[in-house]
């Protein structure tokens, strides 16, 4: 559900959440929505660092309009910026706003919500601290929720490369998780918000873009069977601006998803209905749910 409520406001880069949004989902064949949530802008910057309550029950109602639909939610925290920038002045308040979520969902069944601690870790957050930054979050979760599944995505956007690093916590109810938008000059083409912007025109399926795909399977293969853990996929996609032809992005998503289903790991489309659409005013964009949801684990 990206560019919902992870904006800065819900609604400032798209429309926002509509109830009904979650039957069209489970209709489509989906069986779990990744919701980001932007915490920190609907917080005190100072302690307690209490979560604003008018935003902590719009997050609720929405986990609660998913749910009732018979879908599973990953509830994140998203674009904490400054934690990126200022890791250490900002230890305090991420892991008191945990506290505060996690005591709001305490009571949710474990099977149908998750919770990610921070998405795509960068910047000044990174192998030398983040350890010790998600460490007081998870023990605040697990006060609460002793054995619900909890994300942990590592350095460098959480690509697949960060596997190779990842300290996992010796919590069996942690899921380990990467994202992967490669090849990126195809799945970023047009991109406005990234200086240069990747030029139009970009396909997808070359030899050189397959032997990328299993490398980086090879890569998640060995993290399993290192460590033992499952791990998750929880973003990949491709751009939809005009000039990118769907017939690109089908290929691609549905490569995607089954080449990691093939090992047995699941995984999140990116996005919905605002940004790298799978959904286009009131219609799915046609063949791209299809594309995704006839896979099956193969493991």
């Amino acid at each position: 559900m990206g560019n919902h409520l992870d904006a800065p406001n819900e609604g400032d880069w798209g429309r926002a959440i509509i109830d009904g949004d979650f039957a069209i989902i489970k209709a489509a064949g989906f069986d779990t929505v990744r919701l980001p949530v932007r915490w920190s802008a609907h917080a005190l910057a100072g302690a307690p660092y209490t979560i604003d309550a008018a935003w902590m029950a719009r997050v609720k109602h929405v986990v609660d309009a998913a749910r009732a639909a018979g879908l599973n939610v990953m509830l994140n925290m998203h674009h904490y910026e400054e934690l990126f920038t200022a890791p250490a002045a900002h230890a305090t308040r991420f892991a008191e706003m945990w506290k505060q979520i996690a005591t709001a969902f305490a009571a949710y069944p474990n099977g149908s919500l998750w919770f990610e601690l921070i998405n795509e870790p960068n910047g000044a957050l990174n192998d030398s601290n983040l350890a010790g930054m998600l460490a007081p979050a998870l023990a605040y979760v697990r006060a609460t929720n002793p054995t619900r599944p909890v994300i942990v995505g590592g350095q460098n956007w959480s690509g697949v490369d960060s596997l190779a690093t990842l300290a996992i916590p010796a919590d069996p109810y942690v899921v380990p998780t990467i994202h992967s938008y490669d090849p990126f000059d195809f799945t970023h083409q047009g991109a406005t918000w990234l200086t240069p912007t990747p030029p139009l025109g970009r396909v997808f399926g070359s030899a050189a873009d397959y032997a990328g795909l299993e490398s980086n399977l090879q890569k998640v293969r060995d993290f399993m069977n290192r460590t033992g853990r499952t791990v998750f996929v929880g973003e990949y996609g491709a751009n939809d601006v005009s000039g990118v032809p769907v017939s690109e992005r089908i290929k691609y998503y549905g490569t995607f998803s089954a080449a990691y289903a093939s090992i047995g790991v699941q995984s999140c489309a990116w996005a919905y209905t605002n940004t790298f659409r799978l959904r286009d005013g009131g219609a799915w964009v046609p063949g791209l749910v299809e594309a995704i949801r006839t896979t099956t684990t193969l493991q």
